[in-house]
């Protein structure tokens, strides 16, 4: 059992809120999940550069180690380094060679994305996000039921650029799946099958399918129950599966879009009282794009 949620800002002026809004609806599904929690968030992004997020310990100095130009962000065990695009080949290498303790975990031109052991209200105190400003975020809360509690089985799971997924569910077929997509060159840091997930994603993306479409297939590939809450640099996306036994509730409004694994998680969210609540329906995709 684990609790997901995300929002979705309509309304630019709710950016600058929507930090403290999803750590709220993050805090509340503390009781589906309160081992470990973990958040993307889609903030300000400069064209030409790249964020990479990494996660680890001895991070003092890793930005500067790197040369001119790159710009780093300490925020508790995470470090987001700012690049520009054309020295993320270089960065990368320098990592694995000089650092290899540290474990990128998301990628992209506005995509930040921290995770780690412990109770989500505290997790999300740790890491500053009621006071992050974005367009659209997700978030997980994790009950280690089929394996050991760890900051690696946290989600979101990114393998994609700007993409990364939450799951609430279990998958059957993902060590076929994982081999498969091994094999047309999609990499895993983890044994987690909600990482295969993100990974099928990124793989239907990169051959040309909008989110809506990778989505769509995914009910013919994956075997199991899941609900998904996808994020992308310009979009966000719901999924269930056929069956649709994980609990979902969704809200919206002029001003947002918002998930909860339970309508607890949405209550405190402005102008709740008179959106259009409704329970996603199962196999159905449900996405919107920011303009």
């Amino acid at each position: 059992m684990c609790g997901i949620v995300g929002l979705f800002a309509k309304d630019p002026e709710l950016e600058p809120e929507l930090g403290r809004l999803l750590a709220s609806m993050l805090g509340v599904m503390s009781d589906r999940g309160p081992d470990s929690a973990g958040f993307a968030l889609y903030g300000a992004g400069e064209r030409g550069r790249i964020k990479l997020t990494l996660r680890g310990r001895d991070l003092d100095g890793v930005a500067s180690a790197l040369g001119e130009g790159v710009l780093g962000t300490i925020r508790d065990t995470h470090l987001v380094l700012s690049i520009a695009g054309s020295d993320e080949a270089r960065v990368r290498t320098w990592l694995a060679e000089q650092r290899p303790d540290l474990v990128i975990i998301g990628a992209g031109e506005r995509i930040e994305i921290f995770k780690e052991v412990g109770r989500p209200a505290m997790v999300a105190e740790r890491f500053g996000l009621p006071d992050m400003a974005g367009t659209h975020g997700i978030g997980h809360t994790r009950m280690a039921t089929e394996s050991a509690v760890t900051t690696d089985g946290a989600h979101p799971f990114s393998t994609g650029r700007d993409q990364c997924l939450v799951h609430n569910g279990s998958l059957s077929n993902h060590r076929n799946l994982r081999r498969m997509l091994e094999r047309r060159g999609i990499s895993f840091a983890t044994d987690n099958d909600s990482e295969v997930a993100a990974g099928y994603l990124s793989w239907r993306l990169r051959e040309g399918a909008s989110l809506t479409e990778a989505l769509e297939a995914s009910l013919d590939d994956l075997d199991g129950f899941f609900t998904f809450v996808v994020g992308t640099e310009s979009g966000f996306a719901v999924l269930r599966d056929p069956i649709a036994c994980k609990p979902a509730v969704m809200a919206e409004t002029d001003r947002y879009v918002a998930f909860g694994s339970e309508y607890r998680a949405l209550v405190g969210l402005p102008g709740i009282a008179h959106a259009r609540v409704f329970e996603p329906e199962p196999a159905r995709v449900y996405a919107w794009q920011r303009a």
